[in-house]
């Protein structure tokens, strides 16, 4: 099946009920489809801390996990969450619990992770140091040549979000525009200009593929 048909029928939000993301992520995971990947999703289910909800949650159904099973017959998914979703068990599906509020945490989760990935999807809280945390410590871990992807850049959860860091999306333009990442905290931007050796390429989508809306999603390359 088609990966939007997939994401309808498991009730993902990257299907065409609402982001569409699986539109664009059909051109760029097909080649993928039928090959023994790794690939790593962060953020397993709606209604975390970022919506005001307990970390310790009662956590009940993985729907993009269950879409990428399928989609991908012969890859290994890891997940990735603040919250229990330890319960969830497939032959090839690996959970990390980690709160991805510090970078050490990350460093921690990622250290248990035999794989390194040819795909990684950053859909946890949407907090920008979360985003920022993650692409640090994970774009480490893509394969040459696999894919960093960070969703709903457009929204960031006022409960989490640290006032005056630079946002994600205009991280990124600051690198697509110039070459070099601008940030409010210059131990970061050092930090996110000391990986543009690693990067080919980026691009940001808007929200429906539309310019006039604001960016939604990243899409960054490892050289």
């Amino acid at each position: 099946m088609n990966l939007t048909d997939l994401a309808d029928r498991y009730k993902s939000d990257k299907g065409s009920k609402k982001h569409r993301y699986t539109e664009l992520y059909q051109l760029l995971f097909l080649p993928y489809r039928n090959l023994p990947i790794s690939f790593l999703e962060m953020g397993l289910q709606i209604g975390g801390p970022e919506h005001g909800k307990h970390a310790d949650r009662q956590t009940t159904d993985l729907p993009s996990i269950r879409m990428w099973l399928e989609y991908f017959p012969k890859a290994h998914i890891h997940g990735l969450d603040v919250s229990d979703f330890s319960w969830f068990e497939d032959e090839r599906f690996t959970f990390h619990r980690c709160d991805m509020d510090t970078r050490a945490n990350i460093r921690a989760a990622a250290a248990g992770m035999s794989d390194s990935f040819d795909i990684i999807i950053d859909d946890a809280s949407h907090a920008s140091h979360h985003q920022q945390n993650g692409f640090l410590e994970l774009f480490g871990k893509v394969k040459s040549g696999g894919l960093y992807i960070i969703e709903d850049l457009r929204w960031q959860p006022d409960v989490l979000e640290k006032p005056g860091i630079t946002k994600t999306a205009a991280l990124f333009q600051s690198y697509i525009k110039s070459g070099v990442f601008s940030h409010s905290q210059p131990d970061i931007a050092a930090s996110f200009n000391a990986s543009r050796i690693d990067i080919s390429g980026c691009f940001i989508f808007q929200a429906h593929f539309d310019k006039t809306r604001k960016d939604q999603v990243l899409v960054v390359q490892k050289r």
